[in-house]
């Protein structure tokens, strides 16, 4: 009997909701995976850190949730899966600040979760146009500990994602940006956030196989959302049961079905913009190729 595929994706809403199905044994035809949790910022660095299989902890990993901004780095160990990931309208990365703070952030800190994030990637094409004396520090942060930071005096400003959109208030915080928005105004393209990716060593028709359970799993958490309910709270650190409804709404759209070709668009834009600004890697011919 076949190994169990090794699977790592955050304990967000998202991510639980979309995978419940396959990671129950639910899906017909697809086993289940073994499942590991791991914030992003984690899983992109596991990700850049996987070669071929051997002792790290990454070349352990056959399925993983990345950021686009990740993804140039990892292309030639993984491939893009058209399903599975986090792109929308509406829904990209805040810039919060305290009430007194300047909207000026020249010279200023400013914390973010992942300097390999599309978050990141959208904050800097917008700094290099709305922060005209230039960023000063620029310092990672768990995302949990963002909002407290700059509510705190210990950074400036904070780039925000996932849940925060909907709490970054009881803060006390203010927003100065949208990433997301600023993003949409440019281009007309949806944001692309989080990627799913599978290992190309399994070969073409085992990835096309996770492709589509992928893609099943998405479809029985729409059509029996109620089932996966208690997975979701049980990961969601505590997040209020309406913030999560609220963030499987916001991230989990037709985009995690299918890319389809606005979706591909969208990638392709942004890491040719980021890779233009000295950002991420230029994609090479076929990159995106599934």
């Amino acid at each position: 009997m076949a190994e169990p595929l090794r699977i790592a994706y955050s304990p967000c809403p998202n991510d639980t909701f979309v995978f419940h199905a396959w990671a129950h044994g639910l899906v017909p035809g697809a086993d289940a995976p073994e499942v590991t949790f791991a914030d992003i910022d984690v899983t992109n660095g596991l990700a850049a850190r996987s070669g071929p299989p051997g002792p790290e902890a990454g070349a352990e990993l056959d399925v993983l949730k990345i950021s686009y901004g990740a993804l140039p780095w990892v292309l030639d160990e993984y491939a893009l899966l058209p399903c599975g990931g986090a792109l929308g309208r509406g829904c990209g990365p805040l810039v919060l600040t305290r009430p007194d703070a300047p909207d000026d952030l020249s010279g200023k800190t400013v914390a973010v979760p992942s300097e390999r994030s599309t978050a990141y990637l959208l904050f800097r094409i917008w700094a290099a146009r709305a922060v005209p004396g230039g960023l000063g520090e620029v310092v990672v942060l768990p995302f949990d500990e963002i909002m407290p930071a700059v509510r705190d005096g210990r950074v400036d400003a904070g780039l925000v994602i996932h849940e925060a959109r909907f709490t970054y208030q009881e803060y006390g915080l203010r927003k100065l940006a949208d990433m997301g928005e600023a993003w949409e105004q440019d281009t007309g393209l949806p944001i692309p956030l989080g990627a799913i990716v599978a290992r190309r060593s399994l070969g073409a028709q085992r990835l096309r196989e996770i492709a589509e359970t992928v893609r099943a799993s998405v479809r029985q958490a729409w059509a029996d959302p109620a089932a996966s309910r208690e997975y979701v709270l049980a990961h969601s650190q505590e997040m209020d049961p309406a913030v999560a409804d609220q963030h499987i709404g916001l991230y989990v759209n037709e985009f995690t079905a299918d890319l389809g070709e606005e979706g591909y668009a969208a990638v392709r834009g942004l890491l040719t913009r980021a890779a233009a600004e000295g950002l991420v890697p230029a994609l090479g011919p076929g990159a995106l190729d599934f």
